[in-house]
């Protein structure tokens, strides 16, 4: 075991990480590059309007987490208000992801790929066949997409969460162009829809219909400022939930080094962040030079997640795991964006019964978890905005995830 290393200096390279998250999202989130996003939100929405999908498709383990949490964004809107819009993840369960693709792509859909050319030619080639059959390609890595959004960064942990900021702010924003429908390609409803318990997200929907160059003004705008309230949130995550992000790396580190796990945990978009911890520890970015780690996603099997939600009930499908699987010495790492889950609250009960140790990110002021002191280590990302939270808690988790090695 290597020697662990001193406050200040785990201090230093956390703000080091936290400067370089800044100086990619000014770049990526420039004047043009939130114009070209509000474009972007427009097409979309013109393909979602007249019945276009959105197939979200990946390649590796931590393409997938961010394909399939794409795809709970646009089925399930957590935004009050906002309609469900069709949103597939592709990402070989089936068999290989481009003839996945094949076999469902229509010439209205729109394609997002994740994943890099390091990944092998099968994600460049999805991304041709779905050009080839008129689908509206996006991209955040150079694979040949009509639109490509690449984060400015070589660090993977970093362009994962700028793509993650990225594709809620093009989840959030499609809905825009709803609520000025006259501005849809084929549409002639030219009124201002209710836009209800989310207007104060949106404050310009409110206003008298406007010409298209005003809306994606507007729209850019809003994207800019989605960018530097994460921006904030990261320094607010790491800076008051620094010394428990310490000490759960050194909890984790102390557990893989005497032949402990790392089992992880959420529900929808959470659960896909589970699905990229897991993977990160399990499967690192090769230049990092890390040791894979042993680590386990609970949310994986849904046999077992639907058999438990069945026959006793949701707040236990991730209990029940935690007594098939945890073992004493164990860690369990929870992600929550309110702090009060039922699964999770259970889950790490059951974890702190059986003798695992518990790190919980959690979300608003952090709920039960953090009131009660429900878990052994608490980060707290104190926002009520679900998709910052969860930019937030990514950052988090990357972090941890470099800790645990230094």
């Amino acid at each position: 075991m290597t020697a662990a290393a001193s406050p200040g200096a785990v201090r230093e390279r956390v703000e080091r990480r936290l400067a370089e998250r800044r100086e990619a999202s000014e770049e990526l989130y420039s004047p043009g590059g939130v114009a070209r996003l509000a474009r972007l939100c427009h097409r979309m929405a013109e393909r979602f309007a007249r019945g276009g999908r959105l197939l979200a498709v990946g390649t590796t383990a931590a393409a997938r987490s961010d394909a399939r949490h794409v795809a709970v964004e646009f089925v399930h809107p957590v935004i009050v208000g906002k309609r469900a819009l069709p949103a597939i993840g592709l990402t070989g369960e089936t068999g290989p992801v481009l003839r996945e693709l094949d076999l469902i792509a229509e010439p209205g859909d729109i394609v997002i790929a994740f994943g890099e050319p390091a990944d092998g030619p099968q994600l460049g080639q999805a991304v041709a066949l779905a050009r080839e059959r008129g689908c509206l390609t996006v991209a955040f890595a150079p694979l040949g997409a009509e639109s490509q959004l690449e984060p400015p960064s070589a660090d993977p942990f970093v362009r994962q969460e700028l793509a993650e900021t990225a594709y809620h702010v093009l989840w959030e924003l499609v809905h825009v162009f709803f609520e000025h429908r006259g501005l849809l390609e084929g549409r002639t409803e030219q009124r201002v829809h209710d836009v209800g318990a989310s207007s104060f997200l949106y404050p310009f929907l409110g206003e008298q219909e406007h010409d298209l160059d005003a809306i994606l003004g507007d729209v850019a705008a809003s994207a800019a400022m989605k960018a530097d309230e994460v921006g904030a949130l990261r320094e607010q995550t790491l800076g008051d939930g620094f010394e428990a992000l310490r000490a759960a790396a050194a909890d984790l580190r102390a557990s893989f080094d005497a032949g402990g796990r790392l089992l992880a945990l959420g529900n929808g978009g959470s659960a896909t962040d589970a699905m990229d911890a897991v993977a990160d520890f399990a499967g690192p970015p090769p230049a990092r030079g890390w040791p894979s780690r042993p680590a386990l996603d609970l949310t994986a099997d849904t046999a077992i997640i639907t058999a438990i939600a069945n026959d006793i009930g949701t707040e236990a499908i991730f209990a029940r795991q935690v007594i098939a699987y945890g073992r004493r010495g164990d860690v369990l790492l929870a992600l929550s964006t309110s702090g009060n889950s039922l699964s999770v609250l259970e889950a790490l009960g059951e974890a702190r019964r059986r003798g695992l140790r518990t790190i919980a990110l959690v979300g608003y002021d952090g709920g039960r978890v953090a009131s009660e002191a429900l878990a052994d280590h608490v980060v707290v990302t104190r926002s009520e905005h679900i998709p910052r939270i969860q930019e937030a808690q990514a950052t988090a988790y990357h972090l941890l995830r470099e800790l645990v090695e230094s």
